[in-house]
């Protein structure tokens, strides 16, 4: 079986490096916001341009403090409405939620899966406050037109990055430092992963940044005393020390995702199937290979057969969730079409050529 996702594979090559740090951790006796968070801190802001870089606990918990920290600088108010992608996972949606905020739920386009800035503008009342475009699968939204739309109406960009790690708008521009501030995960499976949860934000701004840093440790910045209401949600000092070792091999992981997608993208020749819309820029990571086909079970069964894990990404579009019972009446077309055929295909640096040669052949056989 060619699995989808194998971390212990994909994780093997640190291993020596792991242990080594692990050692060091155990020896070094610090455990919360030590060096390891402060070095990655430093490291991951050069890495994607930003002045700032605050670790927290997970992706969510990211977007989340964004938002909270708005409210705190009064930049956002309670019951302000963010724009959101209607096909988005639902993450993005229960961030704005639990800020308090209200998402207003725009239409993709069906060939890039990310959010429409032609749709935006019609969606924008006196109540928009934010924007929060989503780099879906890897792939970097239309950032020029949705920051020239932001522009226009005076509204906060918040970057949705979970996914795209390393993505390249230009040489100096990369995920995280096209608005006001991104939101990153490194759950497990992402581009750059950790080995547990684990989270940070990107921005230039040095008020939000001041806000972020106190806001995620309780409020705190001196112990003991409280300025702000605040939560815990601090990047892990060992999972900090695990994703500074695989920074460094972030690029070169990004660029052999990419051989692999033109690989699929050439060879893969089938009607039934609908392959991914790239230029070939360094604006997507291929953090999924996601195809489209209107006969998506039968495809699953069919790769599953011949020996090929695949994963649906998402199955229920968000506002046809039972925890989002409120939106379940709203009708998105594109957003309902492309929850009903995607299908995600292995693609990772844990896979031999043979077996990325093996899921083209089959795929051309369907």
């Amino acid at each position: 079986m060619i699995h989808f996702l194998n971390l212990k594979k994909i994780n093997q090559p640190f291993e020596v490096a792991f242990q080594e740090k692990m050692k060091q951790f155990l020896e070094g006796g610090w455990y919360i916001l030590g060096n390891e968070v402060k070095q990655f801190e430093t490291d991951f802001a050069a890495y994607c341009g930003t002045r700032y870089c605050i670790g927290v606990g997970n992706g969510l918990d990211a977007l989340v403090l964004i938002f909270k920290a708005y409210i705190q600088l009064g930049k956002l108010q309670k019951g302000d409405e963010v724009i959101v992608p209607a096909n988005t996972y639902i993450a993005s949606i229960l961030a704005v939620l639990q800020a308090d905020l209200i998402p207003v739920l725009v239409e993709p386009r069906l060939e890039t899966y990310n959010i429409n800035p032609e749709e935006i503008e019609a969606k924008i009342t006196s109540k928009t406050k934010a924007i929060l475009p989503v780099h879906l699968y890897g792939q970097l939204c239309e950032m020029k037109a949705i920051n020239e739309i932001a522009q226009k109406y005076k509204l906060l960009v918040i970057e949705d990055a979970a996914q795209a790690h390393g993505s390249q708008f230009s040489e100096n521009e990369r995920a995280g430092n096209l608005s006001n501030a991104a939101a990153f995960s490194f759950y497990p499976g992402k581009n750059l992963g950790a080995l547990g949860d684990g989270g940070a934000i990107t921005t230039n701004d040095d008020a939000l940044a001041e806000v972020l840093f106190s806001m995620r440790n309780y409020g705190s910045k001196v112990k003991y005393e409280n300025e702000i209401i605040g939560v815990n949600s601090r990047l892990d000092e060992l999972q900090a020390a695990f994703l500074n070792i695989k920074l460094k091999q972030l690029d070169s992981e990004n660029e052999f995702r990419r051989s692999m997608a033109k690989r699929y993208l050439s060879e893969i020749k089938n009607d039934k199937i609908t392959l991914p819309n790239w230029d070939f820029s360094q604006n997507h990571v291929f953090h999924l290979f996601v195809i489209r086909t209107a006969d998506r079970l039968a495809l699953q069964n069919y790769l599953k057969d011949n020996g090929i894990e695949t994963m649906i990404h998402y199955p229920i579009p968000p506002h046809k969730q039972k925890a989002l019972v409120n939106w379940n009446q709203l009708s998105f077309p594109i957003t309902e079409k492309i929850h009903s055929e995607v299908l995600s295909i292995p693609l990772n640096s844990g896979l031999k050529a043979s077996e990325i040669q093996h899921i083209i052949t089959v795929l051309n056989k369907f």
